[in-house]
């Protein structure tokens, strides 16, 4: 064969062979891209992780900013400690998470303050691990009943004092803070469970006017208005109700 046919030649097909790895590159660069097009699609999503069957709490670690959006550059809505006014560990319902990037979550949480019904978002870091309840605790004023449902059927129910007129109970969605025995005041029972729920009109009640769901020493009045707008069982309820229910079941007061 000619000399310079063969040079021709493979100068040829290596031109062809060089063309066709850039081409793979290219393809490759471009579905390396499109792939992250795609990614970046998923972002922010939103994943629900409480509803009225399953609800999701956390402790919160450290001490954290709350904003009114997922985003450091969001208005600061309020700060939760690590503690509560009763002196136990402050805990959080958190109602779902935003995920803003694959190394940056936000979790929308219920928040203890006022206005009651109150929600903010805090960085995922801020708080522990999730803990999972299935129960949820209904409160009926109207009615004067407390109903504590698992995975959405009744499994308790009882008749309740709550607020006065004047010193109502608020109405709205909560959550079960704390649980507090041991009391040297027979007023409040043998137990009661702290809500983050806040009275409106006592605001310098000592603690910060958190209500309370507890016993009582006079249970004659039950059913019945005789309360500052705690929720009030007769002994045996609250205890039968301790055995059922935990902190960070969602309580609804409606």
């Amino acid at each position: 064969m000619n000399t310079s046919v063969f040079e021709n030649r493979r100068t040829l097909l290596a031109g062809l062979s060089l063309a066709g790895a850039l081409a793979v590159a290219l393809l490759s660069l471009a579905s390396a891209a499109h792939g992250s097009d795609n990614a970046a699609a998923l972002y922010p999503r939103t994943i629900k992780l409480t509803d009225a069957k399953i609800a999701h709490w956390a402790v919160v670690m450290r001490p954290a900013v709350v904003r009114a959006k997922p985003g450091l550059a969001s208005r600061v809505i309020t700060k939760l400690p690590t503690g509560t006014t009763d002196g136990t560990q402050n805990d959080v319902l958190v109602l779902s998470r935003i995920d803003i990037s694959p190394h940056q979550s936000w979790y929308r949480v219920r928040l203890p303050i006022l206005p009651n019904n109150t929600t903010g978002y805090v960085q995922k870091r801020d708080l522990s691990p999730l803990f999972t309840v299935n129960t949820h605790l209904y409160i009926n004023l109207g009615g004067l009943t407390a109903t504590l449902k698992r995975s959405g059927k009744t499994v308790f129910r009882t008749r309740v004092g709550v607020g006065k007129s004047y010193w109502p109970t608020p109405r709205g969605e909560f959550y079960i803070r704390d649980k507090l025995t041991n009391f040297n005041n027979p007023f409040y029972g043998p137990i009661a469970f702290g809500v983050s729920a806040r009275s409106a009109v006592l605001t310098d009640w000592p603690g910060g006017g958190y209500v309370g769901i507890h016993g009582t020493n006079q249970p004659q009045l039950i059913p019945g208005r005789i309360s500052h707008g705690c929720i009030r069982l007769r002994n045996a309820a609250i205890v039968a109700l301790s055995r059922l229910m935990h902190v960070g079941t969602p309580v609804s007061i409606r």
